[in-house]
């Protein structure tokens, strides 16, 4: 017999089916824009001044995903349940193995794709050194908006019928896929860069950041600094060896934390924070997932 255990936090909770109208409405959106950005480059200029990771209209694209987040989670669980899924960017818990790896493994990887580029010496392009520290702002403030859709909406509700790597790949494949019309637009990174490596390599951090987020409870805070860190302005120029060492760091991820990768129990699964727990889910006796925030249908076979 199956047991469908009631929803408490809505009428109308997020569900997969729910993964489609996302991914649906960020790639109309951003791609749309792109796209004008793209055939009409010249008066996009007029408009928003030159392309860069600062110009007003590719701010709006790199932010779809998490404004789509945002106005589902308000849809579906009104403004409280948005400060509930907001509150996941308190989550600050995780085993200090990855808090070692977001702080110095990542740099590490830029560094050392640099020293394989020949690129290691080049100047440090902040000068004096301290003008990085304005810099870091946009990192943080831009990119990684996009996280509050990828992981915190895209990636729970995949591995609510994914283990954590396939669900990981699937969501990697699908970000890297937005990225496109970034390689078409003069004045981006992207502009110069090799798209297959760097498809490859955020397929590859795609899985490194599941197993994080997954360590962390759900944490939305540990995806902001993740992302924030990937796009550290102070970082050598790697490409493409820096996505070729994520790969590497990606297979010893999974090598290493392989039971919890390939496990369905193991993923977080809850859109919204737990109020009880102060987590975004949490394992029953069985080993089954269990989501006391109501906003998942949790079956159980008797």
């Amino acid at each position: 017999m199956t047991v469908t255990a009631p929803h408490t936090t809505s009428s109308k909770p997020i569900r997969l089916r729910t993964l489609r109208v996302f991914f649906l409405a960020t790639f109309m959106v951003s791609w749309g824009i792109g796209t004008l950005l793209a055939v009409f480059p010249d008066r996009a200029e007029a408009l928003f001044g030159p392309m860069g990771y600062t110009n007003p209209a590719f701010i709006l694209i790199v932010y779809t995903p998490g404004i789509v987040a945002l106005v589902l989670v308000v849809r579906h669980y009104g403004i409280r349940g948005l400060g509930r899924f907001l509150r996941r960017l308190t989550l600050w818990r995780m085993p200090a193995g990855w808090w070692l790896l977001l702080a110095i493994g990542l740099p590490a990887v830029f560094y050392l794709g640099a020293a394989v580029k020949g690129t290691l010496t080049d100047p440090f392009p902040f000068a004096p050194w301290y003008a990085v520290l304005p810099a870091m702002l946009p990192a943080l403030l831009i990119g990684p908006i996009e996280e509050l859709g990828w992981r915190g909406i895209a990636l729970p509700l995949l591995q609510r019928r994914l283990a954590p790597l396939g669900a990981s790949l699937i969501l990697g494949g699908v970000v890297a896929v937005w990225h496109t019309p970034a390689f078409f637009l003069s004045g981006t990174k992207q502009s110069g860069w090799s798209y297959w490596p760097f498809f490859v390599g955020v397929v590859a951090i795609s899985v490194i950041l599941t197993a994080m987020v997954n360590a962390s409870r759900g944490s939305l805070l540990v995806a902001v600094l993740f992302h924030a860190q990937v796009n550290g302005p102070a970082w050598p120029d790697a490409q493409p060896w820096d996505m070729c060492l994520f790969v590497l760091v990606a297979v010893v991820v999974v090598l290493v934390n392989r039971k919890a990768m390939l496990s369905r129990s193991a993923g977080a699964t809850a859109i919204l924070i737990d109020d009880d727990t102060n987590a975004a889910r949490r394992p029953s006796g069985d080993g089954s997932v269990t989501d006391p925030t109501g906003d998942t249908e949790v079956e159980r076979t008797a």
